[in-house]
């Protein structure tokens, strides 16, 4: 498989055409200069366009190059912390806010999608939280009461209830989050850039920021062929930092997730396998993902890299998944593979900080990336418009290394490898 297809894999393949933009030339000169261009850097570019703030949106490669072209696609409400664990991070007042807000996010997503005439394979129908163990079904008794406390529509379904949702008899619950749906989401990207040029953002590709400074009035960046001056600055890059920004991948955690796309499935198939279009993923350690995309197929993700000696192992492990948890499926070949990076923090929190005068940035979404990449960049725009702090509901932190960052990297991967070696290998689930 050449790059590309290890990379975006199958959302390559089935997104609408790639758009088109220029890499910057020469000096520009704008009030607000966007770094990344995923869902964070695309949103702010949007918002601060629709109210008439001149934007430029630099991206190191290509939009959705980074997370935002690479994910499972499931557009989940709040993050993977439980409510109770948030507020004990944060406190309670910034806690509910964060709990709130980001509840909400998939309302922002699809608005959007509506709005702008987004075509990304949009199906709200929600998720389906899956107990792979005794002991997930009760962590989703307590997702459950915790969301059902702030007036959340979710429902949490016993093992007969939920073996039909699924269409596997290999759980033993199900939490149904009505708020929630599934996207393409490259797609998604590729429609909001679409719409943030057509508000008047004017976006670059293949324009790396090779280093930055401020002088009394403004920030200049520098790019191989020009150079943006703004007063301005949104850091929106992620798991994906590159040259100047490089450092900032010290702050977070490396932590890689793949996917595999099986061949599109005959209908008598289809109806008996995520039959309300709900995209799914389980309670276990190391989680695996299951949803469909528009043309039938399952897709089938989990913790790890698909490259080189890995490919295999994983590529097996899945086979082994379809056959134990969905055995309807029968013989089936798997066409798609690829992978990406999460930006993780130690206690699965998003940073906010303040860089330098009007240079901020809001990073680590923790697996979470298209709500809340939505949603902060909508944030980041109104703090650029207001420069109060009180609608990011975040703490101003100072970004800080990772202790161990490598070995950490490492044995997630290497736990994840060893995960999939032996799981699944006997009758057992």
């Amino acid at each position: 498989m050449d790059n590309r297809a290890l990379s975006h894999g199958l959302w390559d393949k089935t997104a609408p055409d790639r758009p088109s933009f220029e890499s910057v030339r020469g000096e520009k000169v704008t009030d607000v200069a966007i770094i990344g261009g995923g869902y964070s850097g695309l949103s702010a570019a949007l918002h601060l366009s629709q109210e008439g703030t001149q934007t430029i949106l630099l991206e190191a490669r290509d939009i959705g190059f980074g997370g935002a072209g690479r994910n499972v696609g499931l557009v989940n409400a709040g993050l993977w912390l439980m409510p109770s664990d948030v507020i004990s991070e944060l406190g309670n007042e910034i806690g509910e806010e964060l709990i709130r807000v980001l509840g909400k996010s998939p309302d922002l997503v699809f608005d959007l999608i509506k709005k702008h005439n987004i075509e990304c394979e949009a199906v709200r129908a929600g998720t389906l939280h899956c107990a792979h163990s005794r002991g997930g079904y009760k962590a989703l008794q307590q997702r459950e009461a915790q969301w059902q406390d702030r007036g959340a529509p979710v429902k949490l379904f016993n093992r007969e209830e939920a073996t039909p949702l699924i269409g596997s008899k290999k759980f033993h619950g199900a939490l149904l989050d009505k708020r929630a749906g599934t996207i393409q989401p490259l797609a998604y990207a590729y429609g909001l850039s679409r719409a943030a040029k057509d508000a008047g953002a004017n976006i670059y590709t293949n324009s790396p920021v090779l280093s930055y400074k401020r002088d009394k009035t403004c920030w200049q960046l520098t790019t191989p062929n020009g150079s943006v001056k703004a007063k301005a600055v949104i850091l929106a890059v992620q798991g994906y930092a590159e040259r100047a920004f490089k450092k900032m991948g010290k702050n977070l955690v490396p932590f890689n997730y793949f996917q595999f796309a099986t061949q599109p499935l005959p209908e008598s198939v289809l109806k008996t396998i995520l039959p309300g279009k709900q995209g799914a993923w389980d309670t276990a350690l190391v989680l695996s993902s299951y949803r469909l995309d528009d043309a039938g197929r399952l897709i089938v993700g989990s913790v790890g890299q698909v490259d080189n000696m890995a490919f295999n192992l994983h590529k097996k492990w899945v086979e082994r998944s379809i056959a134990k948890v969905f055995p309807q499926i029968g013989s089936v070949s798997l066409e798609h593979a690829w992978y990406g990076r999460i930006a993780m923090t130690l206690n699965h929190i998003p940073r906010f900080h303040i860089l330098g005068p009007d240079f901020i940035t809001v990073t680590s979404y923790n697996g979470r990336g298209i709500g809340p990449g939505s949603v902060f960049g909508k944030l980041m725009a109104e703090y650029i418009k207001t420069g109060s702090t009180a609608g990011i509901p975040l703490p101003v932190s100072k970004p800080e290394k990772v202790p161990m960052r490598g070995f950490r990297g490492l044995f997630y991967e290497a736990g994840a490898r060893m995960y999939h070696l032996a799981q699944r290998r006997t009758g057992l689930f």
